[in-house]
């Protein structure tokens, strides 16, 4: 069963379109990776799923609910959430306040939030940092507290902007695992990314874009061998 359907999702900004009627679904239990060059249109069809964006046409059918145009807090609140590429933690409170900021989205009750942060913090390998101001920490540190923070929302559906780029190849297999487990606990999440051998081993589909177009959609064993996705990111010569 599809938890996301993107239906001839399209987006312009003036004369360009940054997405031309995209069309994909991502199955509840999954893990969906988004790939494609620079400038494909990745970050601009996030924007869209989780109400930052209003699209030009089309439709986004979350959990059964048209959400296109929804704002965000009443996306974030129906179950689907994102992070960014650029991190945006709350520099001067704790790693552990920024993800109890986080829990309050569904709950007004002090001690389930507590609950709820210390639960993310320990499922994101964040306990040895969480008294620690969220500023000082190295970026793959704060790219964990980015998934804690959204995870502390309760979402259905994660969405992880980037969550690997930049990291150290430890801080990447620690990233890989947090994803991982938060699927084993039955979260559905879908992943734009530029690190393939982060992305690859864990997807169950993957999805390509190229200038704003998907020009493939299929299991990363597929996707690897597809002429169009070696030229999108290779060149033609190749």
């Amino acid at each position: 069963m599809a938890l996301l359907d993107v239906r001839d999702v399209t987006m312009k900004f003036g004369e360009l379109v940054a997405c031309d009627r995209v069309t994909f679904s991502v199955e509840t239990g999954t893990i969906v990776g988004l790939i494609g060059p620079n400038g494909a249109g990745k970050t601009t069809l996030f924007n869209c799923n989780s109400g930052l964006y209003q699209p030009a046409g089309g439709s986004i059918i979350f959990n059964g609910k048209d959400i296109t145009g929804r704002k965000p807090y009443e996306v974030a609140r129906m179950g689907a959430v994102r992070t960014f590429q650029v991190v945006r933690p709350l520099k001067e409170m704790t790693v552990f306040d920024n993800v109890l900021a986080g829990a309050f989205l569904k709950t007004s009750d002090n001690r389930e939030a507590f609950a709820r942060t210390a639960e993310c913090i320990r499922l994101c390998n964040l306990e040895a940092f969480q008294d620690k101001p969220a500023g000082e920490m190295p970026i793959g540190t704060k790219k964990r507290l980015e998934m804690a923070r959204a995870l502390a929302t309760q979402p259905k559906l994660l969405m992880l902007d980037e969550v690997m780029a930049g990291m150290t190849s430890t801080e990447m297999k620690s990233s890989v695992e947090v994803i991982l487990r938060l699927k084993e606990s039955g979260i559905t999440l879908m992943i734009v990314e530029h690190v393939m051998e982060g992305i690859m081993p864990i997807a169950d589909k993957v999805v390509v874009l190229d200038g704003g177009v998907k020009i493939a959609e299929d299991a990363p064993g597929a996707i690897s061998n597809d002429e169009r996705v070696i030229e999108a990111y290779l060149g033609a010569k190749y």
